[in-house]
């Protein structure tokens, strides 16, 4: 029986979600869980730069991997014949890498699965299972979008994030500095979740954004980054027209910069890994992603002004510490 009365709840303009056709999902991971256990797949092709958490995820469901080389346009080098029982993951790049522009789905069909985590504006291919994470990109603490056509037999459990939005309300009423603890508390009770349903509140905030001003602010700033940095920029990734990035992926040689931005207040966080392929055969390209990528912030948070604050800073550093 509904309640009526009492305190009020959050305010937040009721729309529909970006991907409203999708199934709406706690994490990226539990999304690649549901793929793999509906689809019973045995083994699946992976980057050998891509973070733990899908190497523990097919870890968790029993799923043999095998790791693949990318090249500097950021393709997988080689050509797998697949089995039926066999998966492709592709990893969109920062939004700025669409499969459809690589083949693969010409290649590997309904075998193929795509890593939109850090694309979540690129719409998905039909037919094609692909998923989205919400945290890379709003403000909330779980959230996941999934495309699939292979529903899972399972009942999912409802998920509740309203204990781990701390560092969000924190973050928006002091610093970034502040909110650094509860953020990290968040961020770890992800870990070794089962899969679930999307928690209400996160459903809440995402039907009220505004999309179209996100996209736009986050395109703009990326064009004025790289207007300004591309020719420091030691790796190249070319814009597709209308791609909406998640960062702006700079790569530097430079001593210690990753240090010097930190302390600059820039803060940067890693999306390409290194420990597996320590402990496996060396993939050249993919240390020197783990080693020089700066991955610059251009969300929606920022204008103009603050990239050019932060271009200023940059290039403060790079021509005047080393």
């Amino acid at each position: 029986m509904k309640s009526f009365g009492d305190h009020l709840v959050l305010d937040v303009h009721s729309g529909k979600h970006y991907h409203e056709d999708a199934i709406r999902l706690n994490t990226g991971r539990c999304c690649l869980e549901y793929i793999v256990k509906a689809k019973k797949y045995k083994k699946v092709y992976i980057p050998y730069c891509i973070c733990a958490c899908v190497r523990d995820t097919l870890k968790k469901c029993g799923v043999d991997y095998e790791f693949y080389s990318i090249n500097e346009f950021f393709e997988p080098v080689k050509e797998y014949k697949l089995l039926t029982d066999e998966a492709f993951l592709y990893v969109n790049w920062f939004g700025l890498t669409p499969v459809k522009k690589t083949g693969l789905f010409e290649k590997y069909g309904k075998n193929l699965i795509v890593d939109n985590t850090l694309a979540f504006f690129d719409k998905p291919l039909k037919g094609i299972y692909t998923f989205y994470s919400t945290r890379k990109f709003f403000g909330v603490a779980d959230g996941a979008y999934l495309y699939t056509d292979t529903v899972l037999d399972e009942d999912l459990e409802q998920d509740y994030s309203y204990e781990y939005m701390l560092f969000i309300l924190k973050r928006t009423d002091t610093s970034i500095e502040e909110a650094r603890e509860e953020s990290g508390i968040s961020e770890k009770r992800l870990n070794n979740q089962p899969i679930k349903k999307m928690s209400k509140l996160t459903e809440t905030i995402l039907s009220g954004i505004d999309y179209e001003t996100v996209r736009n602010k986050r395109i703009n700033n990326y064009l004025y980054l790289d207007s300004q940095l591309k020719n420091e920029n030691i790796i190249k990734i070319d814009y597709p027209e209308g791609a909406v990035p998640m960062r702006y992926p700079f790569f530097s040689d430079k001593f210690k910069l990753r240090e010097k931005l930190i302390e600059n207040k820039i803060y940067i966080r890693p999306y390409f890994y290194s420990s597996e392929y320590e402990k496996t055969a060396h993939d050249k390209f993919a240390e020197k992603l783990a080693e020089y990528s700066m991955l610059l912030p251009v969300n929606q948070r920022y204008d103009e002004d603050d990239m050019v604050e932060m271009v200023k800073r940059i290039k403060s550093i790079l021509n005047n510490k080393y």
